[in-house]
């Protein structure tokens, strides 16, 4: 029997990302297949941030193309690091949860009470419970990340992309979110997580790549992490020239 053919929900044709023309993520070529759970990896300024800017159509392409295979960057659930995320804004924990319902009932848009029973059963899921009117500025940070993945239950996207969801939270939430993904992993979608953690990445992810602002290896994760790849992973970016000459307009 031939195994099934894993069809392609991302494709990456020799992608270029970049800030003011300058590169970030060079000529990077590769597909992900639909269902694949895909850890991204690689030193501090390897472009991993940069790469899921442009997945999700918030950086446009320098050079090169990323194609979505029949979704939009609106289909993806989208959880950025969470030094992007603005503590300070007077909103409640539920609002900001709810917030995950948007691409189906519009920013205008009124909740149903089926809506509001979704939104309570995404703020259980994550242990939340009780802190529907609590501030979001008086979270702790694995509360927080709690929150931001209550919200992406209720988005409910075939693609979910993680810039570094582990980072700073106790082991306890660290183990539920991790279990999360995977669950979700289970129901088919695709995802994509950047993480320094590489045991984690080692112990869950079945794919890797590994990123130093262009590809230094792809593929199963025992095969990329090997000391050799990593290595030339920090040479990479540390031979780096910043002054580099912008890419041509």
């Amino acid at each position: 029997m031939t195994a099934p053919v894993a069809h392609p929900q991302l494709q990456f044709r020799n992608l270029t990302l970049g800030y003011d023309r300058h590169p970030a993520v060079h000529h990077l070529s590769g597909e992900v297949p639909r269902g694949a759970l895909l850890a991204v990896v690689g030193p501090n300024g390897a472009g991993k941030s940069t790469l899921f800017k442009g997945i999700v159509g918030a950086l446009k392409p320098l050079s090169g193309t990323v194609d979505l295979h029949g979704i939009t960057p609106r289909d993806i659930a989208y959880l950025p690091q969470a030094a992007e995320i603005d503590r300070s804004f007077p909103i409640s924990v539920y609002d900001l949860v709810a917030m995950g319902l948007w691409r189906r009932t519009g920013i205008f848009g009124g909740l149903s009470k089926d809506d509001h029973a979704k939104i309570r059963e995404a703020i259980a899921a994550v242990g939340l419970t009780g802190f529907e009117r609590r501030v979001i500025g008086t979270l702790s940070g694995g509360q927080m990340q709690r929150m931001l993945f209550a919200r992406l239950l209720l988005q409910d996207a075939k693609v979910v992309v993680l810039d570094e969801p582990f980072n700073a939270i106790d082991a306890k939430t660290c183990a539920d979110l991790v279990a999360l993904v995977q669950h979700w992993h289970r129901e088919g979608r695709t995802i994509l997580a950047a993480l320094h953690d590489l045991d984690l990445v080692r112990t869950t992810f079945p794919q890797t790549l590994l990123l130093a602002r262009e590809k230094v290896d792809w593929g199963d994760t025992a095969t990329v992490l090997t000391p050799a790849n990593l290595q030339r992973a920090r040479h990479m970016c540390e031979a780096f020239d910043e002054e580099a000459a912008a890419c041509a307009a």
